[in-house]
């Protein structure tokens, strides 16, 4: 019972622990999706949506009871990067696969080195909800794009920047009518996060926005040039 009370902390044991976690899932699903032919491949996929969606369904379901509009309405990135994974998975359909590209190895592995997680530590159903969620779209994408070769491309590249910055800007107007903080577009996060070095608010969003699109440009650069040579 007093495991279960301990407080989440940064970089506690905890947290190593999931991070070795990370490290051996990335390592087996990318090895795994190499070695599959495609019907095993689909199967496998679509095992792997299955808890991708439920989990998420779940913590939308408990976040909507528990805390309302004001943190249980799936416009957090990363709630529609999960839902974006599960369909990605079941119909490797390549818009689908481009968002969890890109969102995935990015946006949510930021959860691994700054998680927005407060209340208690493992093993409490708050923290493996949090991590697990997290860990199965980082892995996903890492299994379609490393494991199955899925290759982004310069039109995924930009449907995807059109949907993120499309996302900015309603959730941006969400957040100021409702009071909200979704994204943490309207303020920083109440915890050590990257945009700590980016300025004050407002301000932080546009080196942000320069950031994520160089990454994610640099991120499509060597699918495009293996895509060319071969």
């Amino acid at each position: 019972m007093r495991l279960a009370q301990r407080e989440f902390s940064l970089y506690g044991a905890s947290h190593w622990a999931v991070l070795a976690v990370f490290v051996a899932g990335a390592i087996a699903v990318s090895y795994l999706g190499r070695w599959q032919d495609a019907g095993s491949a689909r199967r496998f996929s679509r095992v792997l949506a299955v808890p991708v969606l439920g989990i998420q369904i779940a913590i939308q379901v408990y976040s909507m009871t528990e805390f309302g509009v004001d943190h249980g309405l799936p416009l957090q990135l990363s709630d529609l990067a999960a839902f974006v994974t599960a369909y990605a998975l079941w119909t490797h359909r390549h818009w689908a696969f481009s968002l969890t590209y890109y969102w995935g190895l990015t946006l949510s592995t930021q959860a691994l080195i700054s998680p927005a997680l407060r209340g208690a530590d493992f093993p409490s159903l708050s923290y493996l909800a949090f991590w697990l969620i997290h860990l199965l779209v980082i892995w996903a994408a890492l299994y379609l794009a490393v494991g199955r070769r899925m290759r982004p491309t310069w039109h995924g590249y930009r449907f995807t920047l059109v949907v993120t910055f499309s996302w900015v800007g309603f959730t941006m107007a969400f957040n100021a009518v409702a009071g909200t903080n979704y994204g943490f577009l309207n303020a920083k996060p109440g915890v050590p996060s990257v945009l700590d070095v980016l300025g004050p608010w407002p301000w932080y969003l546009v080196p942000l926005a320069a950031l994520v699109t160089g990454i994610w440009a640099l991120m499509t650069l060597p699918g495009v040039l293996r895509r060319q040579r071969s």
